[in-house]
């Protein structure tokens, strides 16, 4: 596996519990100090933000403590698994900076899984259970009250093989049988009332085919995979806390490898669906246009948006690896995004509602090209040369026709400074038949060059321009949180949770103006547009007859002053 060294570095010095347990089994020679963990997602679906922490906590305790990280996939699902998730997944993990030991699929151990599920039926502790689900599930019993055995618990080994063996044959359809380990139905761990380890489904699968017809529960298997691959910490998210039990149980009972299950909080994030299932809603019914759309909190959706890996890998520190379920306000996320991009991503000037400027002493015809700093936090990005005439495009909300005493942009008689160029006052302005602005008559200190007077005169203003005659047409998307509601915990019992979506996540502004670098950008890395936020060429939809750009975070929290009020 691999990831940049200051990742190590940044991880390494913030040991959380489970990397504690990790060291101590070392220095107790646990498995010959041996570190072995695994990713085992299930490929029905992509990957988003909450898996991102299990990835990085997964791969970089395996990487921190000299061990192995296996890829496992865990596909035994088939009627929601496809070969589209397989691949996505791997690009993902691969795209945040690591790689794995092993790529491994659950059901590279089918047949072993019903070798050991025949032996549990051998030493009485399985059997087959001819009954509906509905009423498997209403025997079961309550938190205070014990479950009812089953009519089939008492079957023989005998009669138990066969059945299993002709439920493999495909004897019976889907829902006939299923096979229940044989715990104890009044257990007050309620996993352990004789939990189904079988189902009979007549899917194909996207790796075995028509090969088999039952497959294994998430439960037997887990631990199962787990103890082939002799994984030392199987580490998963707090839910399956519970699961733990059945766990232990299995290994147990098999006398196999005895792999240990630690649990950890998973990620939730504030204005965010963190639910591969709801997602799959926003999907199916049109909300986004797709598991990548940049609004998604997938890792695509991130990656096409403009997240770098290395911001996630950072915000992943940051939060901490704890068995505490809490909320992270996404602006952390943000801010770890802008703390990265703030240190590499280039500048460049693009006005998103432009309104015609013309400098009335500024000579006709005549272009010069200016010197712009590329990053003022990286003096190895150099400069670059912007072109500069009479005519130019600046901001609509930069001019005001009354503006208050503390507005420092332009206005009739008001003067401010053009980033990288010169001092500019406003003379008067041009309306059209409704009243409303379309240009502003200005003129120019020549003596200004640079941005700075010669005679001492301060301008508090500075704003962004981009030269009319060699500016590029573009289209740019303003990207908001999905969900307008905070905590998504909130959201009424017994109503639909689409109703918490935000209507205003996406809004496309058409006509903006770009100075003529943007047209070489690549959706590789955002750059930052001054004074508006960073963005980045739209990896699917951007042209170079027809640009578009999504923007990645703005410059600052924007629902900072919605709290307030």
């Amino acid at each position: 596996m691999s990831a940049t060294s200051e990742t190590n570095e940044n991880e390494a010095d913030k040991l959380d519990f489970i990397r504690d347990i990790v060291a101590s089994d070392i220095e107790a020679n646990t498995h010959d100090g041996r570190v072995q963990t695994r990713f085992p997602p299930e490929p029905n679906g992509y990957l988003h933000i909450g898996h991102a922490k299990s990835i990085c906590l997964n791969f970089g305790i395996a990487q921190e403590f000299g061990g192995k990280c296996n890829l496992r996939f865990d596909d035994t699902n088939p009627t929601k698994e496809d070969t589209e998730y397989v691949e996505s997944i791997q690009n993902d993990v691969r795209w945040l900076g690591f790689e794995w030991d092993e790529l491994l699929y659950t059901s590279d151990y089918f047949e072993q899984l019903y070798d050991w599920a025949c032996v549990l039926i051998k030493k009485g502790l399985a059997y087959v259970d001819s009954q509906p689900f509905e009423d498997i599930r209403a025997q079961r019993g309550t938190a205070t009250e014990p479950g009812t055995d089953s009519p089939h618990r008492n079957r023989t080994p005998e009669e138990n093989l066969d059945l299993f063996a002709r439920m493999r044959a495909g004897e019976f359809q889907d829902g006939e049988h299923v096979l229940r380990a044989k715990i104890d139905m009044a257990s007050t761990h309620l996993i352990l009332r004789d939990p189904l380890m079988y189902r009979i489904r007549h899917v194909e699968h996207h790796r075995t085919g028509n090969r088999w017809c039952i497959y294994p529960m998430y439960d037997y298997a887990h631990g199962q995979s787990d103890a082939f691959e002799e994984i030392t910490h199987s580490i998963c998210t707090l839910e399956f806390d519970t699961h733990r039990p059945l766990y232990d149980w299995f290994i147990e009972k098999l006398e196999i490898f005895p792999s240990k299950q630690y649990e950890f909080a998973r990620l939730n994030l504030t204005h965010t669906v963190m639910s591969k299932r709801k997602l799959l809603e926003l999907v199916e019914a049109g909300f986004v246009t797709g598991w990548d759309d940049p609004r998604m909190p997938t890792i695509s959706g991130l990656r096409r948006r403009g997240y770098t890996p290395e911001a996630i890998r950072n915000f992943c520190t940051e939060i901490g690896v704890t068995r505490y379920n809490g909320l992270t306000d996404i602006v952390v996320l943000e801010n770890a995004l802008r703390a990265d991009l703030n240190k590499r991503a280039e500048r460049r000037m693009a006005v998103l509602d432009p309104i015609k400027v013309v400098i009335t002493n500024y000579p006709e015809g005549q272009v010069e090209e200016l010197d712009a700093v590329n990053n003022p936090e990286d003096d190895s990005a150099g400069n670059r040369k912007v072109p500069f005439g009479r005519e130019l495009y600046i901001e609509r909300d930069d001019f005001m026709e009354d503006p208050p005493k503390k507005f420092f942009r332009l206005g009739p008689g008001r003067e401010v400074r053009l980033r990288w160029a010169y001092f500019l006052k406003c003379e008067d302005f041009v309306t059209d038949e409704s009243g409303k602005v379309i240009q502003l008559n200005c003129t120019y200190d020549p003596a200004t060059k640079g941005g700075n007077s010669p005679d001492g005169r301060k301008v508090k203003g500075t704003i962004h321009w981009v030269h009319a005659g060699s500016a590029i047409d573009a289209e740019v998307r303003i990207l908001d949180h999905l969900l307008k509601i905070g905590n998504p915990a909130e959201i009424p019992e017994g109503t639909d949770w689409k109703e918490a979506l935000n209507e205003d996540s996406l809004k496309v502004l058409t006509g903006c103006k770009l100075e003529p670098s943007l047209a070489e950008a690549d959706s590789s890395l955002p750059v930052q547009f001054e004074r508006k936020g960073y963005f980045i060429p739209d990896a699917k939809d951007s042209q170079p007859d027809a640009l578009v750009f999504n923007q990645t975070v703005s410059l600052r929290d924007s629902w900072l002053k919605k709290k307030k009020k």
